[in-house]
């Protein structure tokens, strides 16, 4: 089964446009675990401009209570995000090659041009007992280069197969992830994915075997502004839950 992961920043993002806790970013996070969600998300950019340092560390306090749901931190592997990283020590840090002021990750690691960044990193995750994951284009040859540097994990990055989902080419775009994760599996790394998946097209990108985890925030956000959260959150987990089944 995959599990499903929130990304919370665009609750935080809300939060923010109007300089005051509403909406409660720890609340949802709350309500988010009550609902059956066992992973968070976050993505603390250096301009702060959704999830901050002082949230990070506030959801890390409220995961404390909740041992089953694991707390992944995503960014660029400065010397400030990894500090943040030490002092929280979350259960998985997603490392991704953004640009300080980008809007979204939307390419994944030249992982030849970083791998003396890369590999140092890895090894401190490792010294410091967490999982590492490494965001990644859907190419089986850059696994090996993951490998190489040392990921735990790769996380697919998924924009790719989400605009060609319903299209003519979307079977031979989804072939490209499964070959990738194939690759990973043979390397024993696991494999996430995650960016712009949805209600709609989830379920056909989980037929892939071996997806680990999916984190979803934007979507998800919007879909429950259309549906209700509880509705959304339903929806998420009936195919997380289902993606055995589904795998080939």
């Amino acid at each position: 089964m995959t599990k499903l992961s929130v990304n919370v920043n665009k609750i935080a993002l809300l939060r923010n446009s109007r300089g005051r806790n509403f909406p409660d970013v720890i609340e949802h996070v709350e309500k988010l675990i009550t609902l059956g969600v066992t992973g968070i998300t976050v993505h603390p950019r250096p301009d702060e401009r959704h999830v901050t340092r002082q949230d990070v560390y506030d959801i890390s306090n409220c995961l404390r209570s909740y041992s089953d749901v694991e707390f992944n931190i995503e960014g660029y592997p400065s010397q400030d995000f990894l500090n943040l990283i030490k002092d929280v020590v979350p259960d998985q840090c997603t490392l991704v090659p953004d640009e300080p002021g980008q809007l979204t990750s939307d390419h994944g690691w030249d992982i030849p041009s970083n791998r003396s960044l890369l590999l140092e990193t890895n090894t401190m995750l490792q010294e410091e007992k967490i999982r590492s994951s490494l965001f990644l284009d859907p190419i089986p040859d850059h696994v090996n280069e993951a490998a190489e540097v040392g990921s735990d994990r790769i996380e697919l990055y998924t924009e790719e197969y989400a605009s060609r989902y319903g299209t003519e080419s979307e079977a031979a775009c989804w072939q490209t992830y499964a070959e990738t994760t194939f690759r990973a599996t043979e390397l024993n790394i696991g494999v996430n994915a995650g960016h712009d998946l949805d209600l709609l097209n989830l379920a056909r990108f989980l037929e892939i075997k071996g997806i680990l985890e999916v984190s979803i925030g934007h979507a998800l956000v919007v879909e429950s502004i259309q549906y209700g959260l509880e509705i959304v959150i339903e929806k998420y987990l009936a195919i997380a839950a289902d993606s055995a089944s589904l795998q080939t």
